[in-house]
């Protein structure tokens, strides 16, 4: 039996579509820490670019309610057009589809806000009307609380949406670190954005490898502390 989902992420599989990743969606977000949801999702973009993925962004009612797209995420794709909206359904604006249709790619990643509503009703329609594949990235994604984000995902995973994280698409995407014309970007972005792991090959590569610090000032050797000397 054919099953598309069981087919990887590549970077000529997938297109990604970011949605309503603006300030006043984001002030409402409550399931998660939302500097940390603004981390992941500016990591997904500079997945998406470094693997030459196309990338849509929509905004919705920007200069009546929502405000602009982060500034940090504009700055992936200079000079790239967001497509501005009306509707909270991304599915219903004719410019949306297109520019999904002319990637001509199944498989949308699809990060957004809020989980319960835009991600939700667009989900549920690009898979209905469109035949898309939804991969929906659950940490660069947030709701209103952590049940409306939380039961929107399980209703979707009911629907046939597949739930991913940002991280988990970027390795995905690279597959293997034998490529090596991406592999200096990766482990770079890891560094950046990934927390722990990019911490963890700061220290292999400075610690193991022996190599340079990963920073521009130089910074001087510090004596080791030893406990003070006690008199008896």
């Amino acid at each position: 039996m054919s099953n598309a989902k069981l087919q990887v992420l590549t970077p000529r599989n997938s297109q990604l579509i970011i949605i309503d990743h603006q300030p006043q969606m984001a002030f409402g977000v409550q399931s998660m820490d939302r500097q940390t949801m603004k981390n992941n999702v500016v990591g997904l973009a500079k997945a998406a670019k470094i693997f030459d993925v196309p990338t849509t962004i929509t905004t919705v009612e920007s200069d009546s309610f929502s405000g602009y797209t982060y500034p940090e995420l504009l700055d992936v794709f200079p000079g790239k057009e967001t497509l501005e909206r009306t509707s909270m359904n991304s599915w219903d604006d004719q410019k949306v589809r297109d520019a999904l249709a002319a990637n001509g790619r199944k498989k949308i990643v699809v990060a957004g806000l809020w989980t319960e509503v835009c991600n939700t009703t667009f989900a549920l329609s690009a898979m209905l009307e469109g035949d898309y594949e939804i991969y929906m990235v659950a940490d660069a994604s947030g709701g209103t609380t952590k049940e409306a984000h939380d039961y929107a995902m399980q209703r979707m995973i009911q629907a046939g949406v597949v739930p991913v994280t940002w991280q988990q698409v970027m390795l995905e995407w690279q597959r293997d670190w034998k490529n090596r014309e991406t592999y200096d970007a990766v482990t770079g972005l890891a560094k950046e954005h990934s927390g722990a792991y990019g911490m963890g090959i700061d220290y292999a590569y400075t610690m193991v490898h022996k190599a340079a610090q990963r920073t521009a000032t130089t910074h001087a050797s510090i004596a080791p502390v030893h406990a003070p000397v006690i008199e008896h």
